[in-house]
């Protein structure tokens, strides 16, 4: 008896100690503002806080959630600040979204809607005409690449190689780390690589600017679906807190100048969608593990770019 009460008194304890610490965690009222930390992506501003403000200034307005708006230093330090509770909001990648939901359990909030899509494609492209019917006819090949840390341009289509029986780094001929999508597409263009990876909207951008011919260039393969970049908040805020701020979301494309809707990184975007589920997020990272830092450094080594 005494040990189950013991056991009762402990688990008691923590229950209190959880309703504390709940208790704790800032309400969104205008004197305990909600804390939202900004990865440090690409913006077209200085301060990637001033392109979240017509948003976060609108939700105040109308739905009466108030915020602190501030710039993370790096991507580590917003999943740190998610996980020790010393922010509330943040916009991550969704790779970086993967692994605080893993560290700490983070929950989503909403994620981007672009031209009507809550997903984008990853590609791998080559020209038409040539012996490359498949991946698997990229071995001896060779090949372009986006930046390492690039989901699209990068992390998928080595992930596509892979479980098509492509290792990138014994199987291609040779490898370019081209730094960026446009890059990518441009030592294709440019008959520097037999291939080049990339996402579909950058090989569309392409085509659209004139910088590559539709007739001479097709894809060779297409991703799965991948989850535009989520918008996530604290699992510690309050239940009721957590469904009018996907309320708020939801809507706010409908309260305030739409031309004003940012996403990931203070890029315009359509709206959020706050019903998006996560399994398809969590289930596109999966993809994802057969990437590991030793398959990079490899790509890197061959490419000569370390």
């Amino acid at each position: 008896m005494k040990a189950r009460a013991l056991i009762g008194l402990v688990l008691l304890i923590s229950c209190l100690a959880g309703g504390v610490f709940a208790a704790n965690l800032p309400d969104g009222s205008k004197q305990r503002p909600l804390r939202v930390l900004m990865v440090p992506a690409d913006t077209g501003t200085n301060d990637i806080t001033q392109d979240y403000a017509p948003v976060f200034n609108g939700i105040t307005k109308n739905y009466g959630i108030h915020f602190d708006l501030k710039a993370g230093n790096s991507y580590a330090a917003v999943v740190e600040g998610m996980c020790n509770d010393q922010v509330d909001i943040a916009w991550f990648g969704a790779s970086t979204y993967g692994l605080a939901n893993e560290k700490c359990g983070v929950e989503l909030l909403a994620v981007d809607v672009t031209q009507g899509d809550s997903s984008y494609y990853s590609g791998v492209f080559t020209r038409k005409g040539n012996d490359i019917k498949s991946l698997a006819d990229l071995k001896g090949k060779s090949m372009a690449f986006g930046s390492p840390n690039s989901t699209s341009s990068f992390n998928f289509p080595v992930a596509m190689l892979l479980a098509g029986g492509v290792d990138p780094t014994t199987d291609l001929s040779k490898i370019i780390i081209a730094g960026s999508h446009s890059a990518s597409i441009a030592a294709l263009a440019e008959g520097k690589v037999d291939a080049a990876a990339a996402s579909y909207n950058s090989f569309e951008k392409a085509v659209k600017n004139g910088a590559i011919d539709p007739g001479k260039f097709a894809p060779l393969a297409k991703s799965q679906p991948i989850p535009n970049p989520p918008l996530a908040m604290n699992k510690g805020l309050d239940s009721e807190l957590k469904k009018k701020l996907r309320k708020a979301f939801s809507e706010i494309h409908t309260k305030i100048d739409p031309s004003k809707i940012r996403g990931y990184g203070g890029k315009k975007v359509d709206r959020y969608d706050a019903d998006f589920d996560e399994q398809k997020i969590i289930a596109a990272l999966s993809k994802l593990s057969a990437v590991t830092k030793q398959v990079k450094e490899s790509m890197l080594d061959k490419a000569g770019t370390r």
